[in-house]
């Protein structure tokens, strides 16, 4: 018997452990999670098919970061592409705005888009 049993004495009926497990779900409260309204997602576009889940994504009040280095700055597909995203921030009163040569970032209603870059 050690000298921590011998003071605090040994629970009847239990054997000795070094440690006991607990059911830690009576402990746990449910915590209330916030209601997500809006989501960012990231798209990669390598053709038209992609476009228009891009467009729906906007229209449902969702920000989508999309990669566009599928395509060459000279390609056709591409100047098409921008002005089809071009039309739906306009229809939403959203903001769109090119990163580097194969980002964009475009974003619904209320939301605008920031043409400062922060360097500290």
């Amino acid at each position: 018997m050690s000298i921590v049993e011998k003071i605090l004495g040994q629970p009847s009926g239990r054997k000795s452990k070094e440690y006991e497990e607990l059911d830690i779900e009576q402990y746990e409260e449910e915590v209330a999670q916030p209601e997500v309204r809006r989501r960012i997602h990231i798209a990669e576009i390598r053709g038209q098919e992609g476009v228009m889940d891009v467009k729906d994504l906007v229209y449902d009040g969702d920000i989508v970061l999309v990669d566009i280095s599928h395509f060459n700055a000279n390609d056709k597909r591409l100047e098409s592409l921008m002005e089809e995203f071009r039309q739906v921030t306009a229809e939403v009163g959203g903001d769109i705005v090119q990163k580097g040569d194969n980002q964009l970032i475009i974003t619904p209603g209320g939301i605008g888009i920031s043409r400062e870059k922060i360097t500290r």
